[in-house]
């Protein structure tokens, strides 16, 4: 199971911004599960309501109420970098030379402990232990005009970003030149919509125009739209497990739709790693369109044989391990009836600890299946990712240590089969060179030296 950071989402102009945005956050609730937050101006005044939890509990029609205004930025998230506390919900929020700011943060940044040094040792004090509030110290010191000082602090910035920003009548998004995330823009009734994903576009009936493109910044204010791009490395790194597990289906990113990608993964997968059984069985939700596909190119009969309780949040998510381990246990229920007997290839998307798969596949045996074939519709994940997704050592990766083989022994199935790296590019909806690999190859297309040194933050959000 992995952890993943962030959604983010945006209106500019729209009489009931905060309650787009409250829509908006529903619809990227499945990016984080954590916290949330909005943050509203009325273009002399911004306010705010954050809160643990989900988006239904952190926020209710008395708070959203409160929320006045015509611009707004909302965040949903899981910790990747700082701890689970109120101190690190966003957006972030910073008072500066009388003036107000709000960022809202998908990504993490790799050069965070160095600019956080320099910032410090200049009197920067800092109020969290996110990487996203550097943003705000950096803009802050920054010289110019408003515009300026956000181009000239993104420019600093090394990572995965695709960053929200309001101030008290100005409205920015903008993404990192690698467009490790997507970030999307729409219209509705004549107001400028941004999003992480278009699923959240489609919840509010507007309009989908385009992406922001990476290495975009986007300014909104009373004149428009206005979009530069100062950055001088726009070589594309769209993560690759937004299509294999992050985005929900309905969703168009990167100039593709999830669905149609994860259907060519199992499509690709059946050819890959044949195997002969009964019926084919996703572990839903994100297994289901390559289970589909895995079905309909092998011949074998798709069935529902795990029944998701949607009354449980994404295990991964989840802030510790205790939790984690009891969310897999209540998530997914074997339907006997369906198992009974029968030989069944289960489609999963990733294996990433085992520790999960192994007390699926106990239950699938459990229910009655005769043989149980595990094929995943990604290669193994042998590397960390410092972009964005929580798993920072190599040691929490069983593929890391483990061959296929042994893998397989350790999970409890009959026979385990991984989709390879060209079969996986060769499945994407876009030119498979545009895709950060890292996780699978090792092969880091922004340098991550300092994350993996020494000097990297705790789980407990502590700099050492």
């Amino acid at each position: 199971m992995i952890k993943h950071s962030c959604g983010i989402f945006g209106v500019f102009g729209h009489k009931d911004a905060a309650g787009l945005t409250y829509l908006g956050l529903y619809a990227l609730q499945h990016r984080g599960q954590e916290s949330a937050g909005i943050v509203v101006s009325d273009g002399k005044n911004i306010r705010h309501w954050r809160g643990m939890g989900l988006v239904s509990e952190v926020f209710t029609s008395g708070t959203l109420n409160t929320l006045a205004g015509k611009f707004a930025i909302g965040h949903v998230r899981y910790s990747t970098t700082g701890s689970s506390t109120i101190k690190n919900t966003q957006p972030f929020i910073v008072e500066y030379f009388g003036n107000s700011l709000a960022v809202a943060h998908n990504g993490n940044i790799v050069n965070a402990i160095q600019l956080h040094r320099k910032l410090e040792s200049s009197g920067s004090i800092f109020q969290s232990t996110m990487d996203s509030e550097l943003l705000v110290h950096l803009i802050a010191k920054s010289k110019g005009d408003f515009k300026e000082k956000v181009a000239n602090s993104l420019t600093k910035l090394k990572g995965a970003f695709s960053i929200l920003v309001l101030a008290e009548n100005q409205f920015v998004a903008a993404r990192d030149p690698g467009g490790f995330r997507p970030l999307c823009l729409g219209k509705i009734d004549g107001a400028y919509v941004v999003a992480s994903e278009t699923c959240a576009l489609d919840l509010i009936h507007a309009d989908y125009l385009r992406e922001i493109e990476p290495g975009e910044i986007v300014f909104f204010d009373e004149n428009g739209l206005h979009s530069i791009k100062p950055f001088t490395n726009n070589k594309h790194s769209f993560c690759i497990f937004e299509y294999i597990y992050f985005a929900r289906p309905d969703s168009n990113i990167f100039g593709g739709n999830v669905s149609i990608a994860r259907e060519n993964l199992g499509k690709r997968l059946a050819k890959e790693h044949p195997a002969k059984a009964d019926i084919v069985i996703p572990v839903p939700d994100s297994g289901t369109y390559a289970a589909l596909g895995f079905a309909r190119e092998s011949g074998i009969p798709f069935e529902m044989g795990l029944v998701r309780n949607h009354y449980v949040g994404r295990t991964f998510i989840q802030p510790s391990q205790e939790i984690r381990d009891l969310g897999v246990k209540i998530k997914l229920n074997p339907v006997s009836e369906v198992l009974k007997g029968k030989s069944v290839v289960v489609i999963e998307d990733s294996i990433v600890r085992g520790t999960t798969s192994c007390i699926r596949i106990k239950a699938l045996r459990e229910a009655g299946a005769k043989k149980v074939h595990m094929r995943v519709s990604c290669p193994p994940l042998r590397y960390p990712c410092f972009y964005g997704i929580d798993f920072p050592t190599s040691e929490e990766l069983i593929a890391s240590s483990l061959g296929v083989k042994e893998i397989g022994e350790r999970i409890g199935v009959d026979s385990l089969g991984y989709l390879s790296i060209g079969g996986m590019l060769d499945s994407m909806p876009i030119p498979g060179g545009k895709f950060c690999t890292a996780c699978f190859t090792g092969r880091y297309s922004v340098s991550v030296k300092e994350k993996i040194s020494k000097y990297k933050f705790e789980k407990g959000g502590k700099l050492r």
